[in-house]
């Protein structure tokens, strides 16, 4: 197990999503301040099919964003990498984003660096040459992750909407 300065991490296991995971991320992400960064909570059906595209990813490309099961093996969020969509119109976009979202009783607990670290090992393992995380300016938890991954921001940007700031960060997986 790895630790901390100041405890040791928890353990984590990540699988592929389930079709039954939709409704797990539904309740466990049904939280504003869970999802205070991401435009609000989301309906069921937004999750039906954002499992469905994980699991695409998985078998096209050997990586996705993985359910996260804390230690009882209960759902508490996910982790893991996707390519960035090209249907967003701005962003990396052909880059590979890692990126966590964990319910807010997982939070503070170690969890989101735990499933960082095995995601980066995942999609390292995987070929991926580098990696991107894009966090709104605001979310200092993330931004903690980010930075404590070793991950270098690159670019602050305006989000679209002209209102807030965004950060994107990278992190090389090979060296080069």
């Amino acid at each position: 197990m790895t630790t901390s300065p100041t405890r040791p991490l928890p353990a984590v296991q990540l699988r592929v999503p389930t079709d039954e995971d939709a409704r797990a991320w539904h309740g466990v992400f049904d939280d504003p301040e869970v999802m205070e960064f991401l435009g609000g909570p989301a309906e069921l059906s937004a999750y039906e099919e954002f499992t469905a595209r994980q699991r695409m990813h998985d078998a096209r490309l050997g990586y996705c964003l993985w359910t996260l099961l804390d230690e009882e093996g209960g759902v508490i969020g996910f982790t893991g990498a996707q390519p960035w969509p090209a249907e967003k119109a701005w962003g990396p976009v052909g880059e590979i984003e890692i990126g966590w979202r964990l319910g807010r009783s997982a939070w503070g607990k170690g969890y989101a660096y735990a499933a960082a670290l095995a995601t980066v090992e995942r999609v390292r393992e995987a070929g991926v040459p580098e990696v991107v995380a894009m966090i709104s300016d605001e979310n200092l938890r993330s931004i903690a992750v980010a930075e404590r991954l070793g991950m270098t921001l690159a670019e602050r940007f305006q989000l679209p909407g002209g209102t807030r700031y965004g950060r994107r960060y990278t992190l090389a997986l090979r060296d080069e």
